[in-house]
């Protein structure tokens, strides 16, 4: 087993709704897609994101796309209008999520 972080393996979009951040990972190959559905599981997310997401992470999967879509309640500090938080519109999760580390066969 190797460590791969994620951006070796897909890259990520990313966008907010008041006080929820919401985050597409998408796999560059779809090969890849079954080892990512694997190992970024809702509870590896909302570990990963711990100091910043407060409520419940969701996962939705598209197969056909080879994306995960997750869905991070609390993570903005109340939202774009109310945070403190530099980033209003979440786009910097995108980011972290791709530096997410996962073992590779």
């Amino acid at each position: 087993m190797a460590k791969v972080k994620l951006g070796k393996l897909c890259h990520c979009r990313a966008g907010d709704k008041a006080d929820i951040s919401n985050l597409g990972l998408i796999v560059y190959d779809q090969k890849d897609y079954p080892l990512v559905r694997d190992k970024v599981t809702a509870e590896v997310v909302k570990e990963y994101f711990k100091a910043m997401v407060k409520g419940e992470v969701l996962r939705y999967e598209l197969p056909q796309l080879g994306a995960l879509n997750f869905v991070l309640h609390g993570a903005q500090g109340g939202g774009a209008s109310v945070t403190l938080r530099m980033d209003v519109a979440s786009k910097s999760f995108s980011g972290f999520l791709l530096d997410l580390e996962i073992d590779v066969p």
